[in-house]
């Protein structure tokens, strides 16, 4: 058990002590493997990391990847959140909180296409934030709502983390895709009724209620939100009717927002090859930082970190709830200084041990796992959607901290939901089987 202890320490200081140094994440996550191996084995370090990394870089689960990376870079260029803007504007206009909702449903339909919190952010706060500006909505509410919901991009299928988790715990991805759907609604009610809400107790800082639109604009408004509900149809449909994989549906995906974006005249010679640059840089980043996590799990499973830390755990007889207190108070602390999809291949070989052990179905702890990342990107200091708000609006990183954190306590209230009741999560994953 000491030289367990040792290899422990030994694993969080240079693991640490690189990513403080400002080493990259992927070259972190190799170099520790190989230290570990060559310290504490006497395995043959040079040839099962080349192995390692060969294997872990042809999976077929994650040929889905870039192709919805590739799909969101396409939509991200194309003029999709000003339809989304025309198209739900008569629609929430006469609600309490009013167009501040087109945030939180346009997040919603635009993560269900791209997958990407980042993307999802970016892309409708460029469109509604002047908007906003201009009928004197108040900036709190305003990148509140855009921050908050921005994190949707993660939970709602498809989702890139859901396809990098489901790959490093081996399990379905058309499931953790479901999984997603119930919790995903949900967030998007929460966000919406804590906005109706506030908007009710303070009238005085709300403009003036939209004048009541007309059918006709309410029906403009459906005709321009078809395209983007007619893609999630095309999309998630094909997966959830099992018709097709999740890669089967990407590659769908792919070409209904080549047609959307040609259909409506942003698809040029340009724009096409800047999205696929941008896919190929992001897929490559993701996929290096996964291959060589494998390269680390290698590591610390020849070690054999993962079953000590397990039996120890298993040993302190904590309850399920208790360890996943203790569990997703690390992911927090680590979501301040890294991203998701860093926080799930450096921690997953040794979390999935222990919560398998404590009896936790992996699916769910997949979404548990991903409202977790989402809490932390809008948390301080490298909440990557603060920084991403803060470009878009110009107000200082503190002001959009300050204004996020209502919508950072209605995520750790969705946390509690899911953890008193997981059928919220398991329900349509179990219809399935």
């Amino acid at each position: 058990m000491d030289m367990i202890f040792v290899s422990a320490i030994t694993l969080v200081v240079l693991v640490f002590g690189l990513l403080a140094s400002g080493v990259w994440v992927s070259v972190t996550l190799l170099a520790v493997g190989m230290a570990m191996m060559a310290l504490f084995t006497s395995a043959p370090t040079g040839s099962l990391i080349a192995s390692t990394l060969w294997d872990s870089s042809w999976g077929w689960a994650l040929t889905s990847l870039p192709l919805f990376v590739w799909m969101g870079e396409i939509l991200f260029r194309s003029n999709l959140s000003e339809n989304m803007f025309r198209g739900l504007s008569p629609l929430v206009g006469r609600l309490p909180g009013g167009l501040l909702h087109v945030n939180i449903l346009g997040c919603g339909v635009l993560a269900a296409i791209t997958g990407s919190s980042a993307v999802t952010c970016a892309t409708i706060g460029r469109m509604t934030v002047p908007e906003l500006s201009k009928r004197d909505y108040p900036d709190n509410m305003t990148i509140g709502t855009l921050a908050g919901s921005g994190t949707l991009g993660l939970l709602i299928p498809p989702s890139i983390i859901m396809i990098v988790y489901g790959v490093t715990a081996e399990q379905s991805i058309a499931r953790l895709f479901i999984a997603g759907v119930v919790p995903g609604l949900l967030l998007i009610a929460l966000f919406m009724g804590y906005t109706a809400i506030w908007s009710l107790v303070r009238r005085d800082r709300m403009p003036a209620p939209e004048t009541a639109p007309t059918w006709r604009a309410k029906l403009a408004g459906l005709r321009n939100l078809a395209p983007a509900v007619g893609l999630i149809a095309l999309v998630i449909g094909s997966i959830y009717g099992g018709f097709a994989t999740p890669t089967e549906a990407a590659v769908i995906g792919v070409i209904g927002a080549l047609a959307l974006s040609a259909l409506s005249g942003t698809l040029t010679r340009r724009t096409f090859m800047d999205g696929v640059m941008a896919a190929v840089r992001t897929s490559c980043m993701i996929s290096f930082i996964i291959a060589c996590a494998a390269c680390l799990s290698i590591a610390v499973a020849f070690v054999d970190l993962p079953r000590q830390l397990a039996s120890w755990v298993d040993a302190l007889n904590l309850s399920p709830y208790a360890l996943l207190a203790v569990l997703g108070l690390l992911i927090l602390v680590l979501g301040c200084f890294l991203e998701g999809i860093s926080i799930i291949v450096l921690t997953s070989s040794v979390m999935l041990p222990m919560v398998q052990t404590a009896g936790v179905d992996l699916i769910w702890f997949g979404i548990f796992i991903t409202i977790l990342i989402e809490a932390a990107q809008i948390t301080p200091p490298v909440g990557f959607n603060l920084f991403v708000m803060q470009s878009v609006t110009g107000a200082n990183i503190l002001t959009v901290a300050k204004a996020t954190f209502p919508f950072f306590l209605l995520l750790m209230g969705l946390l509690t939901l899911i953890t008193v009741w997981p059928d919220i999560v398991l329900w349509l994953p179990r219809l399935m089987n």
